[in-house]
């Protein structure tokens, strides 16, 4: 163990970094039941109801590699102590809001925390537990509440909104994130700077507002089209802005994201994949509860309470990938974890309009909780293991980032897919089976995304098995050792 400090116990550390994770999952996940009330409470219009949710991804995507690069420079646990406290505090700002613009700007904001958190707190599990099957096992509990808090804030959402109303849940999260900073106080050890150097701010806003560029535009085109002129220029402004980012990089004696990062172990590789798996994700929670409520007719707490076997086989899943891995492999798991996953996508691809919860969406769910789960585990280990110790907070931030990015790339696409099907059926089919047809076809394009992704797994595998001896051993996920 490298840290430093007073001697704490790795479980009591762990508690405290998994409750972090799970606190940003949640803060993802809790808003999107509860729309229709913040709307009314706050009298957002249609645009800015959709801000409400892409405030909080806009932020959180484009400055997570910041917040990975703050955590290596300037200390893991403190960047993660701000972090929450931001997090905790925007949580309280945005349930007392009366206004639209402040609601907004408290879940931008949240998002800001959420991006000091996430690559903080994954590094320092990395770093409290040394390679082994200690941290096989505390990325399986990272899995889990990343995972469940997915679940759970669609569960909580509901409940807390039909309950006590909207507020109650940024209060119920302010709550939360406070007792997690008491804990990571209390039980997380404190951590040295891991790099020394300056900060890389021109490389910094340069990606960060070409990462805000391309979630916007990635997001606006959802209501908006591929074509608007905003749309585009958005796109326009976003590679100029990563062409200057690499420009800047390669110039820079202490870059954002050092070359090395990638060239190490397989974290390209796993990033790779890790976006890919987003691109699913992020658009399985949101197209599956819509289909609950728009389609079955169920009521918030009603969905919310549907979200219950994905979470529990998301939890069994991540619990059980490191002893799946260490008795077949790595590139084994994590392919059959994503056929898996494709699996239930698929069946799920098979709803009815006239169907119901325990036909349609009960065993699809169980089967893609426990690929997803076992997929997130192992792609994580992948993605963050080989980074150099003096990277661990940029690689956490790099994870994180190309799931979130994935995650607003195969939103807008499957989203605009989705519509477009359910426009074609609309002259020919009764309303409810036109919204079906748009929910199959992004089901179904979801699990060939996932077949794709099993198959690019192997190649990749084996690309890096057949790499020259001079390359040095590749190191394996954790869950091997």
């Amino acid at each position: 163990m490298r840290t430093t400090g007073t001697t704490r116990s790795p479980g009591a550390a762990l508690a405290a970094l998994a409750g972090a994770q799970f606190t940003v999952m949640l803060g993802t996940s809790i808003v999107n039941v509860a729309l229709p009330q913040i709307r009314s409470g706050v009298g957002l219009s249609d645009s800015a109801t959709t801000w409400v949710v892409n405030a909080y991804g806009l932020a959180f995507g484009a400055l997570l590699l910041a917040g990975g690069r703050a955590a290596d420079l300037l200390g893991q646990r403190r960047i993660l102590l701000v972090g929450l406290g931001v997090f905790a505090a925007s949580s309280l700002a945005a349930g007392l809001a009366a206004t639209s613009p402040v609601l907004i700007a408290a879940r931008a904001v949240q998002g800001l925390g959420a991006a000091a958190i996430a690559p903080a707190a994954l590094a320092l599990v990395m770093d409290v537990f040394p390679p082994g099957p200690g941290r096989g096992k505390a990325l399986g509990v990272w899995g889990a509440v990343s995972g469940a808090g997915g679940a759970a804030g669609v569960l909580l959402g509901g409940v807390l909104t039909q309950a006590w109303g909207w507020q109650w849940i940024f209060y119920t999260v302010a709550i939360g994130t406070t007792l997690v900073l008491a804990a990571a106080v209390a039980g997380v050890p404190r951590a040295p700077a891991q790099v020394s150097g300056r900060f890389d701010l021109l490389g910094t806003a340069t990606v960060t507002v070409a990462l805000t560029a391309l979630v916007w535009g990635l997001t606006t085109a959802r209501r908006t089209g591929w074509s608007d002129a905003s749309v585009l220029g958005s796109f326009a402004v976003a590679a100029s802005l990563f062409a200057a980012f690499v420009l800047v990089e390669r110039r820079h004696p202490h870059p954002l994201l050092p070359p090395r990062v990638l060239r190490t172990g397989r974290v390209a590789a796993g990033n790779v994949l890790m976006a890919l798996l987003g691109s699913v994700w992020i658009a399985l929670f949101f197209f599956l509860p819509l289909y609950q409520q728009q389609v079955l007719g169920d009521s918030p707490l009603a969905t919310g309470l549907g979200q219950l076997p994905l979470a529990f086989a998301n939890m069994l899943g991540s619990t059980l990938a490191p002893r799946i891995s260490r008795r077949i492999g790595a590139t084994v798991t994590v392919t059959g974890a994503l056929l898996t996953e494709a699996a239930g996508l698929l069946w799920l691809s098979r709803v009815s309009a006239h169907g119901s919860y325990a036909v349609d969406v009960l065993g699809p769910s169980i089967l893609i909780g426990l690929g997803l789960s076992i997929a997130f585990v192992q792609l994580t280990a992948l993605s963050v293991e080989g980074a150099p110790v003096q990277d661990s907070g940029l690689a956490g931030g790099l994870v994180n980032t190309t799931r979130q990015v994935g995650g607003a790339v195969g939103l807008a696409v499957l989203a605009t897919l989705a519509g477009t099907a359910t426009a074609h059926a609309a002259p020919h089919q009764p309303h409810l089976e036109a919204l079906t047809a748009g929910y199959r076809t992004a089901f179904a394009i979801s699990s060939a995304v996932l077949a794709a992704t099993a198959a690019l797994a192997l190649g990749l595998s084996r690309r890096r098995s057949a790499a020259p001896a001079s390359d040095g051993p590749v190191p394996q996920p954790a869950a091997h050792h």
